[in-house]
């Protein structure tokens, strides 16, 4: 059970420290597997890494064959063709709410100019540059929160990773902080050149080719971020 802890936490974006006795880690696996079922392919990648990780060790686990078996039986919608995890049905764009009244006409203009551009750039099969576009939004979105006060602090960053490690400061234990923690895992690997190569270059040593199934994903996981930020940004204001 610790073992499956590790990596389920992992893909909920959180730490697991060893439980106390084996009820303690009965609890807190379901708690992390139920954290991480809000994402389905971190969810499988996870349990299929743990697997093929007991496997080394001579310990049977289910394999790729198995798993897909039941991911087919519940129709999940993804299957493993290694080394990928494969999207069996196109996903659709997963749409920005309406925008909130409160911002500027140019505000909404950049917003709805930069997601149209994304979806432009992912239908013609320019698919990190569209990820690139989503991942621009993502970081120019953030800068609504500058200046805001917040019970007694005000937000002072200037640029992403500053202003959603101050509002998770001011928020923790509500969805806002645990959000801001998966979004900034996600800006890390795509601005990192080992791994999505679309902000700071890619390693030219490496296969950085970006494929429709990962663009899709990682541009409704930013859309689906952009959206909670702007609604999070009028519950604050009005709370002020």
């Amino acid at each position: 059970m610790e073992h499956f802890k590790s990596y389920f936490a992992g893909a909920a974006g959180m730490v697991s420290n060893w439980s106390s006795d084996e009820g303690w880690a009965d609890t807190d696996l379901q708690r992390y597997m139920e954290q991480a079922t809000e994402n389905a392919p971190l969810f499988i990648e996870a349990f299929y890494g743990a697997c093929v990780s007991l496997a080394s060790d001579d310990i049977h686990t289910p394999d790729a064959e198995m798993i897909n078996q039941i991911l087919a039986k519940h129709d999940a919608g993804y299957k493993i063709e290694l080394p990928d995890l494969v999207v069996l049905r196109e996903q659709t764009s997963i749409a920005v709410e309406v925008l909130p009244p409160s911002l500027s006409d140019q505000a909404q203009n950049i917003i709805q100019q930069s997601l149209q551009q994304s979806q432009e750039y992912l239908t013609a099969g320019q698919y990190r540059q569209a990820v690139q576009e989503i991942l621009w939004l993502l970081e120019t979105v953030s800068t609504l929160f500058q200046g805001l006060t917040i019970g007694t602090d005000t937000v002072e960053g200037k640029y992403f990773n500053s202003i959603a490690d101050e509002l998770r400061t001011h928020q923790k234990g509500t969805t806002l902080e645990r959000s801001l923690t998966w979004a900034k895992t996600l800006h890390g690997y795509l601005s990192s050149p080992t791994g999505g190569g679309v902000r700071h270059g890619a390693n030219l040593r490496a296969d950085f080719s970006m494929q429709e199934n990962e663009a899709r994903l990682f541009c409704n996981l930013i859309r689906s971020y952009i959206s909670f930020l702007l609604a999070e940004h009028v519950r604050l204001t009005r709370s002020n």
